[in-house]
């Protein structure tokens, strides 16, 4: 479990770090990124989980999404991983930006070569939040979730499949639907094999139609400008009508201009924060 610092930055009052480890799931040296609120100098505070999209490592998140302000002024302590394994030498892993490498997708693969590495979903839920209330000021009862496009998808069914754990949960241009898009298709049929049944656990749209926890609060902002969303490659529709079948409240916004870039989440960043915040800190 040990950590190795590979930075660190003064940022907003607290510290922006990377860290490095050998992770078990993964068998593979993982990044990750924490930032710490200047409260946790003091006191043990709320973790937020960002995940990533598609090519992305832990940096985009840090250096881009402009959270850092408010997560020092809620106190909540911020965690981007990496969007898959690295280095891990699989045939293939480096040929195309939308599997393999930097596209993880989150899910636990059952197919050969991935299997060994590719355990991103248990990554996420399970060895990363003990890796980071071992060795930060968390409150391990108070955790959410949220992320981009690929990491949006992540973040739906991480919350969706674990009911309670995670105390709210938002996403940018989320895949909603990977079992009906090109994006998830394309992963899951590699990680996952040819039988779609298996594909359902990984799909938010599906997950959402099945959940009975306790009420999850969602925020989902989507760019109307956004190239993947007129090229169905996200379909928030499906997950909407879903939810709204099952009460499921979700806040969906459809930000008239944005695309599906970094601007559009640096722009609605601090209302995902106050959304996190209002059930973190309740």
């Amino acid at each position: 479990m040990a950590l190795t610092q590979v930075s660190s930055n003064k940022c907003a009052g607290g510290f922006q770090k990377v860290f490095e480890h050998e992770s078990t799931e993964l068998k593979c040296k993982m990044k990750f990124a924490v930032f710490l609120p200047p409260k946790a100098e003091t006191d043990k505070c709320p973790v937020m989980y960002w995940l990533s999209g598609l090519t992305c490592t832990e940096q985009n998140f840090i250096t881009k999404a402009g959270s850092q302000l408010a997560a020092a002024e809620h106190g909540i302590i911020i965690v981007a991983p990496d969007t898959s394994p690295r280095g891990c030498n699989i045939e293939g892993e480096d040929e195309n930006w939308d599997f393999g490498t930097g596209a993880g997708f989150y899910v636990n693969a059952t197919q050969d070569p991935w299997k060994t590495n590719y355990r991103m979903y248990a990554y996420v839920t399970e060895e990363l939040p003990k890796l980071i209330n071992a060795n930060f000021p968390t409150d391990p009862d108070r955790m959410s979730v949220s992320g981009h496009s690929m990491g949006g998808h992540g973040a739906l069914i991480c919350a969706l499949k674990n009911p309670g754990k995670y105390k709210a949960v938002s996403a940018f241009a989320p895949i909603c639907n990977p079992m009906q898009c090109p994006w998830g298709q394309k992963a899951f049929a590699g990680y996952l094999g040819s039988d779609r049944s298996t594909w359902e656990a990984y799909d938010a749209t599906v997950l959402a139609a099945s959940y009975s926890g306790p009420q999850l609060n969602i925020l989902i902002d989507q760019g109307q400008d956004d190239q993947f969303l007129s090229a169905s490659q996200l379909l928030p529709d499906n997950l909407i009508a879903v939810c709204s079948e099952k009460k499921i409240p979700v806040v969906f916004r459809l930000q008239p201009g944005y695309d599906h870039s970094y601007f559009f989440m640096y722009s609605f960043m601090n209302d995902h924060i106050k959304h996190h915040a209002k059930y973190l800190n309740a």
